[in-house]
């Protein structure tokens, strides 16, 4: 059901567009242990993918401060403050490997900021438990699809910013989080699930226009392919892990 969900996404993406208990997740560095392709040949020059990623876990820190704000009790807000300071930690880890390369993050991400402002306000929930949706997945896939990207860049950079992006998230916070809710209103599981699917479109489309894409449609969508066939795999276990069809 999963690698079908996937291949059907996948194609969609290449034409263009278009009882809940909390159960533990897989740790990250399994994760990324068993990847098996990566994107290192469509890896854009350091400056651009740097300011890109920085600008995105930027968003991803304002998305999980808008959580905390809207929270509707204390202890949620006390949980999402958790998954919020790890968030700062990756902008932090991002802006700093920036400024080694004696570069201005601001001016690196600027570029990027309409486009990025854009796919926020598109990604808005209707509610605290959609944003909190939003937050989970999109963080998910993006620290996924910038990891593989990452290892077109200079070894020592690859692997710091590696660090950074497999750096655990706390994800498993928003999880226990989602799942309270949606076990006191099972109702809002379909809502949730059909929430989440229209996000991986989207998530999808950002993550693609950080490429170096070449000339040759074909061949790019020949190492595309199997890299969001997996990640969309990773989506469709986050999605699981909250009991939600993805």
């Amino acid at each position: 059901m999963a690698l079908t969900y996937a291949w059907c996404v996948v194609n969609w993406f290449q034409r263009g567009r278009a009882r809940v208990e909390a159960p533990k997740l897989r740790p990250r560095s399994e994760t990324v242990a068993a990847t098996k392709v990566d994107l290192a040949e469509l890896t854009p020059e350091f400056g651009v993918f740097l300011g890109e990623a920085a600008y995105l876990q930027l968003m991803i820190v304002e998305n999980l401060g808008r959580a905390v704000a809207t929270a509707p009790t204390v202890a949620a807000k006390a949980s999402i403050s958790a998954v919020l300071a790890k968030a700062v930690l990756k902008y932090e880890g991002l802006v700093a490997e920036i400024r080694r390369h004696g570069d201005s993050p601001a001016n690196l991400m600027e570029p990027h900021r309409a486009r990025i402002d854009n796919f926020q306000r598109i990604t808005l929930g209707s509610d605290w438990c959609e944003n909190l949706v939003t937050c989970y997945v999109t963080a998910g896939f993006l620290d996924d699809f910038f990891i593989r990207v990452a290892a077109g860049l200079e070894r020592d950079a690859a692997q710091r910013v590696t660090a950074v992006l497999s750096a655990d998230w706390a994800e498993e916070l928003l999880v226990a989080e989602l799942a309270r809710e949606i076990d006191a209103n099972p109702r809002l599981a379909s809502r949730l699930a059909m929430w989440g699917r229209r996000l991986i479109g989207d998530t999808m489309l950002v993550a693609r226009s950080a490429l170096r894409l070449t000339a040759n449609h074909d061949s790019d969508e020949a190492r595309l392919e199997p890299v969001f066939t997996e990640i969309i795999a990773s989506h469709t276990r986050r999605m699981d892990a909250l009991g939600l069809t993805a």
